[in-house]
């Protein structure tokens, strides 16, 4: 059975040198980040409630710092999630809700064009010319 090799969530060196099972106390060597997080360990999970796949376990606020939770269990490739992911992250929600740079793209022709349209759905110009 193969070794599994553990690197830190934060600066990703290697924890071989580290003793298991991590404690509360335990630090990266490299780094001097806290390895009993949630970013260390195998539930972590962004794309559930609490950033957790264990139900049970009790809400943990910052997931970077050493916690209690007694579900914890550390887990390969943790790594922290760099900054230009997040920014094509972002990009990505701006253009799937048609936004530029954190702003709409509806110029003011647009805007008028479209307050027109709603304005004739709803018989709103008709009373206007009366």
């Amino acid at each position: 059975m193969a070794k599994t090799e553990l690197n830190c969530w934060k600066c990703s060196a290697s924890l071989i040198d580290v003793l298991l099972p991590y404690s509360r106390y335990s630090k990266c060597k490299a780094c001097n980040a806290d390895l009993y997080v949630c970013r260390m360990c195998k539930y972590y999970d962004t794309t559930v409630s609490n950033s957790c796949r264990e139900p049970v376990a009790e809400k943990v606020n910052d997931k970077k710092r050493a916690n209690f939770c007694g579900y914890f269990q550390p887990r390969e490739n943790a790594k922290e999630k760099d900054s230009t992911s997040e920014k094509s992250d972002e990009a990505s929600l701006e253009s799937l809700f048609g936004l530029e740079q954190g702003g709409a793209n509806l110029s003011s022709s647009n805007a008028d064009t479209a307050l027109q349209q709603l304005d004739a759905l709803f018989g709103l110009n008709e009373k206007k010319q009366d």
